[in-house]
């Protein structure tokens, strides 16, 4: 498994083409895209399992990819928080989408460890 941040420029080219980019959710076999604010317990519950799991790289995880932003940091948070609430029709924190070959298969909320793997 591996999990990054998304940069400020990436955030930017979500806004601007509308979806997250082939780029991003095709890069490997299951890819969970999550938009959230660094506040949020509900994120840093995800987060802390999100990151044990990248520790512990089991077969379950291997084909995963995981990118995070927490859009409150970014210098035009609110710009990009109205594009998530009216792009995807969910003003909810964390919001994640679910990719299995480059495709969408799901969207949620917080989900716990084992609801998380079984969405895709």
């Amino acid at each position: 498994m591996w999990r990054t941040e998304l940069t400020a420029p990436q955030a930017r080219g979500i806004m601007s083409s509308g979806d997250i980019p082939p780029e991003i959710r095709g890069i490997s076999g299951r890819v969970a895209v999550i938009l959230t604010q660094s506040w949020c317990p509900q994120w840093r519950a995800m987060d802390a399992y999100l990151e044990r799991m990248q520790a512990e790289q089991s077969p379950e995880t291997a084909d995963l990819t995981v990118f995070y932003l927490c859009y409150d940091l970014l210098p035009f948070s609110d710009e990009f928080m109205s594009f998530k609430e009216s792009r995807f029709a969910n003003d909810q924190i964390p919001f994640a989408l679910y990719y299995r070959g480059g495709q969408l298969k799901e969207t949620s909320n917080y989900v716990s460890e084992s609801g998380f793997l079984g969405l895709f």
